[in-house]
């Protein structure tokens, strides 16, 4: 019997038909769906004419499940792993089955489609070259406000899932802990009832407090802060770029400049991050 294989196949975040050819072949053809929501599945699996044999594997059984799985896997058995959403792994379940197959040799096959975050990146109409993702922050303000203030000297852009209802309360925040930034939300992305708010944080929070609900769950992307220029060295600029047209990244020739100059390796990696725009 040919070994097993994991495909973690993507689905769509909204509309169904955001599904690759490829993904439905794969779901077709495997013996066993691995997924979030099984009734959820089901609808996509029914839009398209499939019927395949389902486990569910959400965030609060994956530790437990995975490690049966695997076993399946090992035995033969073709498997793909889906969210309700997107792609599994990313804010979703999915991290503790690929590492299981990994480690028991399975290989372990993508099957990319459709992204929120690069959804909203593509439309958003703000400088996005560079961002980083944060997913979900703490529903606790305290912890919530914490972790904001330690994105406060972030040079890139920054892209964050939240629940609908507690979007008021994200915008409040960030807006205290990275100042007033140019964002925009997105919400029931690909689906009939589509909105993308654009705005500065302080706007944006003015209309969602006029909103009479926010259902469902948001993707936000907040515009890059500030870039801050390196304190005064005669060479840091020439070092840089003498660096990057060798090929260097922006992390390891950050720590070494910093380290033959005394300047310090945040701004000589911001002060990189600025010459590359210009």
């Amino acid at each position: 019997m040919p070994g097993g294989v994991l495909y973690v196949v993507a689905t769509p975040i909204g509309n169904l038909e955001d599904v690759t050819l490829r993904a439905l072949r794969v779901l077709r053809e495997v013996d066993l769906i691995a997924a979030e929501d099984t009734r959820h599945t089901r609808v996509l699996l029914s839009h398209h004419g499939i019927s395949r044999p389902l486990t569910s594997y959400y965030d609060a059984v994956e530790r437990a499940r995975a490690p049966a799985i695997v076993e399946k896997l090992k035995a033969g058995a073709r498997v793909a792993l889906v969210s309700d959403a997107g792609t599994p792994g990313i804010a979703d379940p999915g991290y503790h089955l690929v590492r299981g197959a990994l480690a028991a040799g399975v290989p372990v096959v993508p099957v990319p489609g459709p992204s929120a975050v690069a959804a909203l990146v593509s439309v958003a109409g703000l400088p996005a070259d560079r961002f980083v993702f944060e997913g979900f922050l703490p529903s606790r303000a305290g912890p919530r406000a914490e972790r904001l203030r330690a994105l406060a000297h972030e040079p890139r852009a920054i892209v964050f899932f939240e629940a609908g209802r507690r979007l008021l309360a994200f915008l409040t925040a960030a807006r205290a802990a990275l100042g007033e930034r140019d964002a925009a939300i997105a919400r029931e992305l690909t689906k009939r009832h589509e909105e993308i708010l654009r705005g500065s944080l302080g706007q944006l929070a003015e209309r969602v407090a006029a909103m009479e609900r926010v259902r469902g769950e948001v993707t936000i992307l907040v515009g890059a802060g500030a870039m801050v220029e390196a304190p005064a060295a005669p060479d840091v600029d020439e070092r840089i770029r003498r660096a990057r047209a060798a090929g260097r990244s922006v992390a390891d020739l950050a720590a070494e400049i910093a380290r033959e100059t005394g300047v310090s390796r945040r701004a000589v990696y911001r002060r990189a991050l600025l010459l590359e725009r210009e």
